[in-house]
């Protein structure tokens, strides 16, 4: 999710977006480690009770930034264009598939695929700019996409295929911020929206039979988990609009791959382990990030010569 259009970056500025993005994937690696503690709530319980109490929290963030109006604006577009009401509910969907999968995924022993799922995505991204949007490709960007195919190429050839939960994240990320650019969304105003939508949803797997009311009235600790959920949550995003704010676009790119370092170790504290036959894929994967983030910083420097 990008922000509004960014101005030019002072120094105590880049330091505050720096501290901003680190703050911001800590609280992502909390949420996502968060959500095994929240039995005994199933993954779709969580994903519901993540909604719910993430959603007023966003909304007073909305309004204390004083970005409601990009609300209203978006409701003026869909009044002239209908059309544009099919995107907003795709956006939502897509959206609301990756919230559900983020708090299943630790809960049923998922974690590390979807975390590679999350390192395989700016690579994803960036095959998406050139196809789509044509834009152009450096040496090293080549080289980091040839390390990742080869390594999603081991994982098929040896496992006969790579993992449901991390094409999920890596393609549908890529579809979601391609939507999102597209209908021209990429605000606070357009996150909000996107979880208003889902909250029908959320809803209904928290009140199904069996509800899930009773159980937290049955279980105390549920009490300060859901609600601290939802302001871990909102308070991830808060921080993650002000990097992108604050920073350039290049450094706000390279500090976006300490969530997914988090989300692996996250995995491997919650008892899950990369076998060796896996190695050669999350080590060429792993690599290819290196890649990507070492042409990120030659990037930068040669901006600032």
């Amino acid at each position: 999710m990008t922000g509004a259009t960014q101005s030019v970056s002072t120094g105590p500025d880049v330091i505050k977006g720096v501290t901003a993005s680190i703050i911001a994937s800590v609280l992502f690696g909390a949420l996502y480690y968060l959500a095994p503690w929240l039995a005994p709530l199933d993954g779709e319980q969580v994903f519901g009770w993540r909604v719910l109490s993430t959603l007023p929290v966003t909304t007073l963030l909305l309004m204390w930034t004083g970005q409601a109006g990009l609300v209203r604006e978006l409701a003026l577009r869909v009044w002239h264009r209908p059309w544009l009401a099919l995107g907003l509910v795709a956006s939502a969907a897509l959206l609301g598939l990756q919230s559900w999968l983020f708090v299943w995924a630790p809960v049923h022993g998922r974690a590390l695929p979807v975390s590679l799922g999350y390192f395989l995505l700016p690579l994803v991204m960036v095959l998406a700019g050139r196809v789509l949007y044509r834009e152009s490709l450096s040496p090293l960007q080549l080289v980091a996409t040839a390390l990742a195919a080869a390594g999603v190429a081991y994982e098929i050839w040896t496992a006969g295929s790579m993992s449901w939960e991390t094409w999920v994240v890596a393609l549908g990320y890529t579809v979601y911020f391609v939507t999102r650019r597209e209908l021209r969304t990429e605000h606070l105003g357009g996150h909000w929206l996107d979880m208003l939508l889902i909250t029908p949803v959320a809803a209904w797997f928290v009140l199904r039979s069996p509800s899930t009311l009773p159980v937290l009235v049955d279980y105390a600790h549920l009490w300060v988990l859901v609600p601290l959920m939802g302001v871990i949550s909102g308070l991830a995003l808060a921080f993650y609009m002000k990097a992108h704010r604050l920073l350039p676009m290049g450094l706000f790119g390279l500090l976006g791959y300490v969530e997914p370092v988090l989300l692996a170790l996250v995995a491997l504290l919650l008892g899950e382990s990369i076998s060796a036959e896996q190695w050669p894929t999350y080590g060429l994967i792993f690599v290819a990030v290196g890649v990507l983030v070492t042409d990120g910083v030659l990037r930068l420097m040669r901006r600032r010569v």
